[in-house]
């Protein structure tokens, strides 16, 4: 098999097991947060640093809100079991200043939750981690998008960057902000950067404190989450109030 079907395949199987990424972090984590550097750190301000983080993540969120908010149904780059799915080549909005808005707002969520443990080399691992994993499925929605939409990706493709944004390069986004589209596609990121950063205290708290008390503030951030996230979810499943037309 030659190397250029070779990565396209590989990279739609990572994409169908990106879920599974984080565990890939969960050991180099656990190493940083036994690390002396670590340990050293002043306890007064852990809970400031750690909402610096949480307000890198929850900028990453921001960039998938952007995004997702503005697209349509059947758009670039929503992959199945099946196979690549696109009915529309996104080029506007977000997709005019760089080709995978999505990724590069996971990249920001994963980054501030790197940044937890102030630890420099655990953040350069998940760099590298994240970097590998996810060129590879960058690599396999082009080739798709690019025989499914020929010349016209290529034109959108060669003046727009593949991650790091060009702001000069803006379009106004073709459909209005979908608040509801959001909320239905949304909130399990949204839940997961909850559930991410109170599992980080709660380790530190029980395993490396011995401290068995619940932080109020990161306990109230997760069963806050967990709430808007059963919430959600039953409207989406059980629901029509979240279904917007040609989203």
């Amino acid at each position: 098999m030659a190397l250029r079907e070779e990565m396209e395949r590989t990279g739609n199987w990572l994409f169908r097991w990106r879920s599974y990424l984080p565990l890939v972090l969960v050991l180099p984590t656990m190493a940083a947060m036994h690390h002396p550097d670590f340990l050293n750190q002043n306890r007064g301000g852990n809970d400031l640093w750690a909402l610096v983080c949480l307000a890198v993540s929850l900028a990453g969120l921001g960039i998938r809100v952007i995004t997702v908010g503005h697209v349509p149904r059947g758009t670039s780059g929503r992959n199945t079991h099946e196979g690549q799915v696109a009915e529309v080549l996104n080029t506007t909005g977000m997709y005019s200043l760089v080709r995978h808005p999505l990724y590069l707002g996971n990249y920001v969520i994963w980054l501030g939750i790197s940044m937890f443990c102030g630890i420099w080399w655990l953040i350069v691992i998940f760099a590298l981690g994240f970097w590998l994993y996810y060129e590879r499925i960058m690599f396999a929605e082009e080739e798709f998008l690019r025989r499914k939409f020929g010349e016209a990706y290529l034109a959108w493709a060669d003046a727009t960057p593949a991650f790091l944004p060009r702001f000069s390069g803006w379009r106004r986004p073709a459909l209005p902000f979908s608040f509801r589209t959001v909320l239905r596609r949304e909130y399990p990121g949204m839940f997961a950067i909850c559930a991410c950063f109170f599992a980080l205290e709660a380790y530190q708290r029980v395993v490396i404190q011995g401290d068995w008390r619940p932080h109020p503030l990161w306990t109230g951030i997760f069963l806050g989450g967990l709430a808007v996230f059963v919430l959600l979810r039953t409207l989406k499943r059980k629901t029509a109030l979240l279904a917007v037309e040609g989203r």
